[in-house]
């Protein structure tokens, strides 16, 4: 089965198997989610795809990282390979298979 990967409306590629990032969580989100563990696997080639597909396999996981706008929340910080997400509008930076992303919040307090 054909796979079409949409960056804001171009077809940036297609692929024949979907792509499974693997993503990564502080315990501050594993709390929150028990069913979650420290490492899981994702589909989608957006960093937004990701985060919907997380959100469908935790209910309520994607609240505690993007706004109602689906940018990403001033306090959620998401490295992908190494480096951080350039879009925190929009979250359409590309995803491979090979990637990991890495999605934490940062903690305030005293």
């Amino acid at each position: 089965m054909e796979h079409l990967c949409y960056i804001r409306g171009i077809i940036l590629f297609y692929y024949t198997e979907e792509i499974m990032a693997t993503v990564k969580f502080t315990r501050h989100l594993v709390r929150y989610f028990p069913a979650l563990s420290d490492r899981v696997q994702a589909t989608g080639c957006t960093v937004a795809e990701i985060i919907a597909d997380l959100d469908r396999q935790f209910p309520g996981l994607a609240d505690y990282i993007v706004d109602d706008q689906g940018a990403l929340r001033k306090h959620v910080n998401i490295f992908l390979g190494g480096d951080l997400v350039r879009d925190r509008q929009h979250l359409q930076d590309p995803v491979s298979e090979t990637d990991e992303l890495y999605i934490f919040q940062a903690l305030s307090g005293g």
